[in-house]
């Protein structure tokens, strides 16, 4: 059996799972922003608020998660509060800086949701993996999972799927159906492999 020294993560594992994570969310972003695709999550708040007031995806995103980290100190404890908080801070600046570092000439909206929906499940996965999120929802989610043994996939789908609806106020049915598959992908991801007991790692 594993001894709980040798299950905790060192802080330069932790360091090298954010900066990895967080590179394949913005990417996942950028491949859905460019296809006018949405996400769920503090993500998909984050595109629907783009619609309505004047700030990037990245100023949004990092505004919105603010409320959550009381929540996350209170449940969850400082450590796991100050990784999401660089967590957050790398998903919004890589966001930012990702379509100066990459251009799409043509991209098909169906391959952005699959692999944007894999990229962004992996990603959340090393980030929960590492006693992080990516704030706000993804805070309740590993709450509850923590808290409850309730999987953290089947969760965030059902939420996922709320928000992405709530886009058919502003975006057209076809990418809303599109965008419901991605977020179906990513959670499929993270229900296969995110499971209580599964994995264990030490904060």
């Amino acid at each position: 059996m594993t001894s709980a020294s040798q299950q905790r993560h060192t802080l330069l594992e932790d360091a090298q799972a954010l900066f990895s994570a967080t590179l394949m969310i913005a990417l996942a972003i950028n491949l859905y922003r460019h296809a006018e695709l949405l996400t769920g999550g503090t993500a998909g708040l984050a595109f629907l608020a783009q619609y309505g007031i004047r700030l990037s995806f990245g100023q949004a995103f990092f505004l919105i998660n603010l409320p959550f980290y009381w929540l996350a100190v209170k449940r969850l404890g400082w450590a796991f509060t100050l990784r999401t908080l660089a967590a957050v801070t790398l998903v919004s600046l890589f966001t930012e800086l990702t379509p100066k570092l990459i251009t799409f000439q043509a991209l098909q909206p169906l391959y952005a949701a699959v692999i944007g929906g894999v990229l962004m499940g992996v990603g959340l996965l090393i980030l929960f993996r590492h006693r992080a999120s990516l704030g706000g929802i993804n805070i309740a989610v590993i709450y509850l999972q923590d808290r409850y043994g309730w999987r953290a996939g089947k969760i965030q789908l059902g939420i996922d799927c709320l928000i992405v609806l709530l886009a058919l106020f502003v975006v057209e049915p076809g990418a809303i159906l599109t965008s419901i598959l991605g977020a179906v992908i990513l959670n499929l991801t993270l229900a296969i492999n995110h499971r209580p007991g599964r994995y264990s790692a030490i904060s």
